[in-house]
């Protein structure tokens, strides 16, 4: 089942946070881990983000949703932080 998100929002799926370093260091639990997710869908009046983009989102700017056994976050394009 595909989302289609309306007007300024966008559809993602939260990425898993990073465990290992480049290097091969093992990471820590970290307090405040960033919110990262990838763009699967974008909505009709969204200007700068484009499906497939990596995007940092505010903490609490997203909605979480299940469907299917998948989870998304549904986004406004304003609580977009970064495109990385």
């Amino acid at each position: 089942m595909a989302i289609k998100p309306l007007a300024d929002r966008v559809v993602a799926k939260k990425d898993a946070p990073q465990e290992k370093t480049a290097s091969g260091l093992y990471l820590g639990e970290a307090k405040e881990k960033p919110n990262y997710a990838k763009v699967t869908e974008v909505g009709k009046d969204v200007k700068e983000i484009k499906k497939g983009d990596k995007v940092v989102y505010r903490e609490y700017g997203a909605t979480e949703v299940k469907i299917g056994g998948e989870e998304y976050l549904i986004i406004k394009e304003e609580d977009v932080l970064a495109i990385i």
